[in-house]
């Protein structure tokens, strides 16, 4: 089982001296058994005066820090090793009764998927539920997996990636019309394609993992926080679709929060008092290395994070 360390580090800048309010992190990975947390650090500058640590609605975890004091810079830092398990068959083990679209979610399911299965966004034309059922067999049976993953491809062969720092994600309807988006608005698009056809699905922030040019592979997204979603499938649970680079299964992705919309797992997200131009920009970085197969974060890896407190 190969194993990745994680270093994410984000820098908010104040042209002055600003009093910090409340800052939630959504940065330690949820254990599963395709993904085992290994090791983890968080280090704050300034240090806060409060730390604590709760599940939110969704069952993530999320740091709250509290501070005192005035500054012109905040630094969070985190470290993680975890063991990760991909899955990367092209097949999903499936219900019969869900082999092929449409099919009924179980009674017992329907009402813990009731909300992701809910559109989220208004389409009074129309447009998305026209551009969605193309992928349909008109007058033939679709399977369920085929209609996915083409769905997957085809949000990954059309449109073009955008990597976008300010805030918010676009409507589905937008990313259609600009024919461009980040991750998360592709990410968007597919859950609400997928809910369209009457699929659950829910939003998922992460991080992927880049493999060196020499591996034959090239992923769009890397070097910060990555999108994607999940879909609920009878036999097969929540699967992992990733439209920005059409990866199919988990294969690449670290899972670090679940939530029904992009707003709800945002990474990190907090508050200053002072006057709006005190804001002086943002700096984020995210490096993702694969370990040795069986392997542990080395002592030099994670010296400086112990000393900071986990």
């Amino acid at each position: 089982m190969p194993v990745f360390s994680v270093k994410h580090v984000t820098t908010y800048s104040y042209a002055a001296p600003v009093r910090l309010g409340e800052h939630r992190m959504m940065l330690r990975p949820r254990d599963s058994n395709d993904q085992q947390l290994l090791e983890a650090s968080l280090a704050i500058e300034p240090e806060p005066r409060r730390l604590r640590w709760i599940h939110d609605v969704f069952d993530n975890c999320v740091a709250i820090a509290d501070f005192n004091g005035m500054t012109r810079k905040l630094t969070v830092e985190s470290n993680i090793a975890l063991a990760h398990n991909p899955f990367e068959g092209a097949e999903f083990l499936l219900e019969d009764r869900a082999r092929f679209y449409p099919f009924a979610y179980d009674g017992d399911e329907m009402p813990d998927l009731a909300r992701s299965i809910e559109r989220h966004f208004p389409d009074p034309g129309g447009e998305l539920d026209r551009w969605v059922r193309r992928f349909l067999h008109q007058g033939n049976p679709t399977e369920t997996g085929e209609l996915l993953m083409t769905l997957n491809y085809a949000i990954k062969e059309s449109l073009s990636y955008e990597r976008r720092v300010a805030k918010g994600t676009q409507s589905p309807l937008q990313t259609l019309a600009r024919r461009q988006g980040s991750c998360r608005d592709f990410a968007t698009l597919m859950m609400e394609a997928a809910r369209t056809l009457g699929f659950a699905a829910r939003f998922v922030s992460g991080y992927l993992y880049v493999p060196d040019r020499d591996e034959g592979e090239t992923y769009l997204g890397g070097g910060s926080t990555h999108a994607w979603c999940q879909i609920y499938l009878p036999g097969s649970g929540w699967v992992e679709f990733d439209p920005t680079n059409g990866i199919v299964g988990n294969r690449d992705l670290i899972r670090v929060a679940v939530a029904r919309e992009a707003h709800q797992a945002i990474p990190l997200h907090g508050s200053y008092f002072g006057a709006p131009s005190d804001a002086d920009g943002m700096d984020v970085s995210v490096h993702v290395r694969k370990l040795s197969e069986e392997s542990r974060l080395t002592s030099r890896d994670l010296d400086e994070g112990k000393k900071r407190g986990t």
